[in-house]
């Protein structure tokens, strides 16, 4: 008897959900392909909940205040968040007690892959990786990241760690002010996710000369990725939606096939070409293993590189 109370109990959030306003955190500035992403699948949830789905950004600290945020949000599925791992499995490693990691949430669904590469102006001599890396032996390269330890920062790690070069590390926040400094002349390259290069690229500004992902990018299906250049230096990122701890498995369930459905729309599909993501869908469980892995893989390489939460 108590066994079926327990199953009772577990069953009736996600009977009697959602009770009302749904509201989808996402932990980095409006505007960005993060915030598009998540209004997509809002459109989405919205229609298939007959509820009220908002979006609302809490920005702040590599995506740490909103996802802080969702953490400490009622684990009743009204309140989720869209992010990249970021502020999952690298900003612990790098700051003190921020209360994140892979166990502070509960994950829902896998939802694209945000392909990091490395972008030159289109009028650069260097039109490879292995040109970037002759070139970065003959002298230091300046580029831009979203910030040190950032993902695309790893990614530049990785390659001088696989084949050598100088490199002169400029942080920005976010990708938008050093692909201007690399249209000026005032950088040699940056490193980024792709989406965010996309708009140039397509306008003959800039010019993709690898991703450091599996496969290639489908936007720039001609540019091979690191390691088919013969260099080994493989940095994933992902974007996913996340709810609180504790949220009962029957609604993780109801969360993660509305996901799925809502990644088969046209809305999803137009707004993940018109950003330059990859849609990938994952289900719970395979988020949870990647995000694991990713956490113990940047906490790594953060020691390799000697980084100290601060």
């Amino acid at each position: 008897m108590r066994i079926l109370l327990l199953l009772l109990a577990m069953m009736m959030p996600a009977a009697a959900f959602p009770e009302r306003t749904i509201t989808i955190i996402n932990p980095y500035a409006p505007g960005s392909s993060t915030d598009a992403v998540a209004r997509a699948l809002a459109e989405s949830f919205s229609q298939q909940f007959g509820q009220n789905v908002v979006v609302t950004s809490i920005s702040g600290a590599s995506g740490v205040v909103g996802m802080r945020a969702l953490a400490a949000a009622p684990p009743d599925g009204h309140t989720l968040a869209y992010s990249p791992l970021v502020p999952l499995a690298f900003q612990p490693h790098l700051v003190r007690n921020t209360g994140l990691g892979p166990d502070a949430v509960a994950p829902v669904c896998n939802v694209t892959e945000n392909i990091l590469g490395a972008m030159v102006r289109a009028d650069s001599p260097i039109r490879s990786l292995r040109d970037l890396v002759e070139e970065a032996k003959r002298r230091p390269l300046s580029f831009g990241s979203p910030g040190p330890n950032s993902a695309p920062f790893l990614a530049i790690h990785r390659v001088q760690a696989a084949a050598g070069g100088q490199f002169t590390h400029i942080p920005f926040r976010g990708d938008a002010a050093s692909l201007t400094e690399v249209l000026a002349g005032r950088l040699d390259f940056a490193a980024i996710v792709v989406a965010s290069g996309v708009p140039m690229a397509r306008a003959g500004q800039m010019r993709l000369i690898a991703v450091f992902s599996e496969g290639r990018h489908p936007a720039f299906p001609d540019v091979p990725t690191a390691r088919e250049q013969g260099i080994d230096a493989l940095q994933p990122s992902y974007a996913a939606l996340f709810a609180p701890r504790q949220t009962p498995p029957a609604l993780l369930e109801r969360l993660e096939q509305a996901c799925e459905r809502a990644m088969q729309t046209e809305t999803f599909r137009r707004v993940a070409e018109t950003w330059g993501v990859v849609p990938q869908f994952g289900s719970r469980e395979v988020l949870a293993a990647r995000l694991a892995a990713e956490y113990e893989a940047t906490g790594r390489v953060l020691r390799a590189l000697g980084v100290q939460p601060e």
